[in-house]
C-alpha cells in the first residue's frame, strides 16, 4: 500500500490501519470500517492489489 507521503509496505511487512467505506446489502446501508476493527474480531483479511485494469501492465 503506497500513498501520498507514505512508504510502500511490501509482503511480510505489517499494514498501518486504514478506514474504507463499506456498503452492506443486507441492512441497505453505507458504513466505514477499519483494519483495527477487522482485527479486534478475529477476523481473517486478505488484501490484493493489482495495477489498473486494462493498462499496458494490466490488458
Amino acid at each position: 500500500m503506497c500513498g501520498i507521503g507514505q512508504a510502500c509496505v511490501s509482503v511480510g511487512q505489517q499494514v498501518p490501519n486504514f478506514e474504507l467505506e463499506t456498503y452492506d446489502p443486507e441492512k441497505k446501508d453505507f458504513s466505514k470500517i477499519s483494519l483495527d476493527d477487522i482485527k479486534a474480531k478475529r477476523q481473517w483479511l486478505i488484501l490484493f492489489f493489482y495495477p489498473a485494469d486494462f493498462t499496458f501492465v494490466c490488458p
